[in-house]
């Protein structure tokens, strides 16, 4: 009789069936009332054979628990079956572990919604009483020194994406979720995220919340900035700070980059992956263009689900050409002038100030690549060597011998 082991799992009911996960790892399945029931009976210490009796003698469903664990196993949700122990997946190290789930439990209180609330309706009276608060791109240029400029921006981003984080990490903490923040990669861009996955497994007012909290720290952050600056007279540094939320929730509206807003349409819209979704639908449209074998991965998917894939795979392929484009037609020209001015200032040897700027400035962006490239390298790095690995094998695979007759 072959007993099983499950991790720690967490489960909710989702449109008639079950998601089922570890929050520690962030990874969920769907499985329809009879996998939860499976799931339920093993818990309880049954054996395959025993549930799967059970579970024919409840509900009339003939479901295979074998091969039901099996597929369990191979995401990582079974601790063993019988003798056989599974080698448990990576459980990254949260952030701020000390962070206990009592200590942010305000977090997610609607007196805090309120308030946040309020400070932004300040700033949108603010900016209509007084217009001229709005800052423009102009406010960047408070310096002549390039460098300090620079510097200077990159400290207020960093504050302010560390706030944006934080209330994503402290809202997810708060439902029992560990939360991990990391660098990552967008297209082009180097960002900052916070990998809450195991939200999933959470009502749906505590997951709406946790994705809305970024937003809402930094529109929070916009009022009050607009506000003090209507009451006092103008200064470089809310308006700076201003001017960079403003651009931050704006880049929000990319949902074709997975951002923030990305997910609450995800969660609204019922879809479980809407990006994989999406990504294998164009690529089956590709392969259908060129005329081979494809199968629609769209099919088994609800109409709902199915339309709202399909409507968010044309705004990825547009957005992502545009992107693409600004990267080519502003980032990399601008990048490169950049460069050029930083090195042809170290060739003059003009001053020594003009030295230490070019130098600065060089570090600065030789700093931001290499930290894109080590992020990219942490996402796509095991799937590259996957498909080299691929071309390799094939390469040296011997042909038959019928290819060399003439």
């Amino acid at each position: 009789m072959t007993s099983v082991r499950l991790h720690a799992l967490g489960v909710r009911e989702d449109r008639g069936e079950w998601i089922v996960g570890r929050p520690d790892t962030g990874v969920c399945v769907a499985v329809p009332y009879e996998g939860m029931r499976a799931v339920q009976l093993l818990q309880e210490g049954m054996t395959i054979l025993a549930a799967q009796q059970r579970l024919r003698a409840e509900t009339g469903a003939n479901l295979d628990v074998g091969d039901f664990v099996a597929g369990m196993a191979a995401v990582g949700l079974v601790v063993s079956i019988g003798d056989r122990v599974f080698e448990d997946v990576p459980v990254h190290r949260p952030s701020l572990p000390w962070l206990s789930a009592g200590l942010v439990r305000w977090t997610l209180s609607p007196v805090l919604h309120w308030l946040m609330a309020a400070l932004v309706a300040g700033g949108i009276a603010a900016a209509l009483v007084r217009p001229e608060v709005i800052p423009g791109w102009r406010t960047l240029l408070w310096m002549e020194h390039g460098t300090l400029v620079l510097l200077g921006e990159v400290a207020v981003v960093a504050v302010l994406f560390t706030l944006h984080e934080l209330a994503h990490l402290c809202t997810a903490r708060a439902a029992g979720v560990p939360g991990r923040i990391r660098l990552d990669t967008r297209l082009q861009f180097l960002a900052v995220q916070t990998d809450v996955s195991g939200i999933w497994l959470a009502e749906r007012r505590v997951r709406l919340t946790v994705y809305l909290a970024g937003m809402t720290v930094d529109a929070a952050v916009l009022g009050t900035c607009l506000g003090v600056m209507a009451i006092f007279d103008p200064h470089p540094v809310p308006a700076i700070v201003a001017l960079m939320e403003m651009t931050g929730l704006a880049l929000q509206f990319l949902v074709f980059m997975r951002t923030d807003l990305y997910f609450l349409i995800q969660d609204l819209t019922g879809c479980r992956n809407l990006y994989a979704g999406a990504t294998a639908y164009l690529l089956y449209v590709v392969r259908r263009g060129a005329r081979r074998p494809a199968t629609d991965p769209l099919a088994g998917l609800e109409p709902g689900e199915r339309r709202a894939t399909r409507l968010y795979s044309g705004l990825m392929l547009a957005g992502t050409a545009l992107c693409l484009g600004a990267f080519l037609q502003v980032s990399l020209p601008f990048t490169a002038t950049l460069i050029g001015r930083s090195l042809g200032a170290l060739a003059r040897h003009d001053s020594l100030v003009a030295t230490v700027d070019a130098l600065a400035t060089l570090a600065v962006l030789a700093g931001y690549q290499y930290a894109w490239c080590r992020a990219w390298r942490r996402r796509h790095g095991a799937r590259v060597r996957r498909w080299t690995a691929k071309g390799v094998a094939r390469y040296r695979r011997p042909r038959p011998a019928d290819q060399f007759s003439r």
